[in-house]
């Protein structure tokens, strides 16, 4: 383990030397007596440290074109013709078969069979066939017993047994063995027979690694269960993508922008995205029939700034010039790729429908920005550089679909957006300040207990850590009671040579523990953190007077007419409100504290919906603590009086109760 104990004895001991102000010549006997103290001393966090992730994965995935209608044939020209239109050598690397290349047969030992008259020489043909035009190969399976082919059948018949359930690792060898470098696993079966998600992907998770000792290759695992079972909470560290949404698009439907915005929507789960681990909206649909290139762009554009999988699902011999320029824009796919591996957030919404994202780049003052309009006419929108984290100092903008320079601006940068559309720019200015916190236990994980923000919201936190290993090592983080997100820690190159991660992490305001523990194997040694707020993500936590506990939505979920309730204060972004000038309390940037069904009588319950500007969704915050629907004048209400954690908040004639004060801290 590359942790020295002594090394960080050594360096407290020279601390108090220091301050009590000792000699040189005191200092060099220390040396000599203690020959560790000779190493250098380990760095504060600094973002010029960095190093990069594994970027979120490139390539071509069949379902969006072929649906199950594939074959050795399909597969060998889309393969010919990624490499034909440069989109290989723009970074697109996968060719994954989706449903439809296995028709469920096994032979007496339980071993996939396929139709060779569809897949001369097996799957092994294929997969080295797309290995040597220097790309990668992906296959489909599902975690149920039966495929979606099964249940939802397209181009061919419904084919039974398609899934790997009571083959979990048989499978996976089967995979590895004849080339594959990627699988996704669905969820149709998983579904129909009622498992859970987060046991059987765990339970694949483990099957790969065994499946690797025997093998020697890995699998990139993509969870495809269409964030049903609230993968962001558990994924990272056992899938390396997974769904966080339904299909963006089902067979025989026309791509549209009612399903774009709501995956680009749901896939905005911060602190799940770090490290090489990425939220997934689904394939993508630029280049489809019904797709113009102005929404070709968009596409790319609301994609590239969450940091998504790209995975193009047109036909790619076929394609336009267009289309295939739009697919591999050099600083669009920059913004997608680039090695900080973090995710962008919504930053402002002066108007609703205006909005503004930030994501933090690699480097240091470097964002991309992308301005989005979702409203039916062109409308101005500015992004403020102290919103994304910036100093309010001048910094230089960047058209990334133009390629060209817009300026140096001050303060911040407005330029007007059509109807249904996005301007994608990068930005570099001045970094804001931050805080530092150094580590001065022998903790090789340890435990900062002090970390505080002036106000609740999302948080840029650099981790300053040392591998000296050849693979990377990993280890938990843990805000207070928020869920624990396993973060990767890739090689530095020896035990003392220091560099840094990022993560997003939602703190509260006043301090935080930020805990660390180790996964399995070696951990990293883990020495410091940088925090830098995001200030355009701020909010304020609203805590019950009654209970001292914060109005939630129950584990991080954002399904509409979800029931409001009180928990432990923990500083999560599901706890986290953002008081807008329309009245509204808007939890994740996008959803509205709303009374169900227009309510105006005892007992509606207070959910979150999509916000729409309808006056169930604004409240008045008054001077004696209670808050009040602006639509029937009742009272948010902790239900009959309770205190509990899990107590569902509603709608009550006001009384003057404490269950019906509320402070917004």
């Amino acid at each position: 383990m590359s942790h020295s104990p002594a090394r960080r004895w050594t360096r407290r001991i020279t601390a108090q030397v220091l301050t009590a102000g000792l000699a040189v010549a005191g200092l060099a006997a220390l040396d000599r007596q203690e020959p560790s103290a000779l190493l250098p001393a380990e760095p504060a966090a600094v973002s010029t440290n960095q190093i990069g992730v594994t970027p979120p994965p490139m390539g071509w995935a069949s379902w969006n074109t072929f649906f199950s209608s594939i074959d050795h044939n399909v597969i060998k020209q889309q393969a010919d013709a990624l490499v034909s239109s440069g989109m290989a050598a723009a970074g697109y690397k996968y060719v994954n078969l989706d449903d439809g290349w296995w028709q469920g047969g096994r032979d007496a030992n339980g071993n996939i069979t396929v139709d060779e008259n569809l897949w001369p020489g097996g799957m092994k043909a294929i997969a080295d066939y797309i290995h040597s035009k220097g790309l990668k190969a992906g296959i489909y399976t599902d975690a149920g017993k039966q495929g979606c082919g099964y249940y939802f059948p397209t181009t061919r018949p419904a084919a039974p047994s398609t899934g790997m359930e009571g083959h979990y690792q048989q499978d996976l060898e089967t995979f590895q063995r004849w080339g594959f470098d990627y699988v996704k696993i669905d969820w149709c079966g998983g579904r129909e027979e009622g498992l859970d998600q987060e046991t059987q992907y765990k339970q694949i998770a483990a099957a790969n690694e065994a499946a690797s000792a025997v093998t020697g290759r890995k699998l990139v695992l993509s969870f495809c269960e269409w964030g049903t079972g609230l993968p962001w909470n558990w994924a990272t560290g056992h899938g390396d993508l997974w769904r966080t949404s339904h299909d963006v698009l089902l067979h025989k439907e026309t791509p549209g922008l009612t399903k774009m915005y709501r995956n680009f929507d749901e896939a905005l789960q911060p602190a799940a995205q770090h490290t090489g681990y990425y939220n997934d909206p689904d394939m993508l649909m630029v280049g489809l029939n019904g797709m113009t290139a102005q929404r070709n762009r968009l596409h790319m554009s609301l994609w590239s700034i969450a940091g998504a999988p790209l995975l193009a699902g047109n036909n790619v011999a076929t394609m336009t010039t267009e289309t295939r320029d739009i697919l591999t824009n050099p600083e669009v796919l920059a913004v997608n790729q680039d090695p900080r591996g973090l995710q962008g957030v919504k930053v402002a919404e002066d108007t609703r429908g205006l909005q503004v994202y930030g994501k933090v780049l690699a480097g240091t003052g470097k964002r991309a920005v992308m301005l989005f309009n979702r409203t039916s006419s062109a409308a101005n929108i500015t992004v403020r550089w102290a919103d994304l984290g910036l100093a309010s100092a001048t910094a230089s903008v960047r058209n990334t679909w133009t390629r060209t320079a817009a300026g140096s601006f001050a303060t911040g940068y407005t330029t007007s957006v059509p109807a249904n559309d996005a301007v994608l720019l990068t930005v570099s200015g001045t970094e804001a300040s931050g805080s530092t916190y150094e580590d001065t236990t022998t903790a090789t994980t340890p435990t900062f207990s002090g970390v505080t923000a002036s106000s609740a919201g999302t948080k840029l936190v650099d981790i300053t850590y040392a591998n000296g290993g050849t693979t990377a090592r990993k280890a938990t983080i843990k805000v207070g009671g928020q869920y624990a997100y396993v973060v990767s820690f890739p090689p530095t190159g020896s035990a003392t040579t220091y560099r840094t991660v990022s993560v997003l992490a939602h703190l509260a305001k006043g301090t935080n523990t930020v805990k660390f523990a180790a996964v399995s194997g070696a951990a990293p040694e883990i020495d410091a953190l940088r925090v830098q707020g995001i200030p355009g993500t701020d909010g304020t936590a609203l805590v019950g007077s009654a209970s001292g506990r914060c109005a939630d939505i129950e584990k991080n979920t954002y399904v509409n007419a979800t029931q409001a309730q009180l928990w432990d204060c923990s500083g999560g972004r599901n706890q986290t409100l953002q008081r807008t000038s329309r009245g509204e309390l808007v939890v994740y940037g996008n959803k509205c504290l709303d009374a169900d069904n227009n309510g105006t009588t005892n007992g509606t319950k207070v959910i979150i919906w999509d916000c729409t500007g309808g006056t169930n969704q604004k409240w008045t915050a008054n001077a004696n603590g209670t808050i009040t629907n602006n639509l029937s004048g009742l009272c948010l209400d902790a239900s009959g009086a309770a205190t509990a954690n899990g107590t569902k908040l509603l709608l009550w004639a006001c009384n003057g109760q404490n269950n019906q004060k509320w402070t917004l801290t």
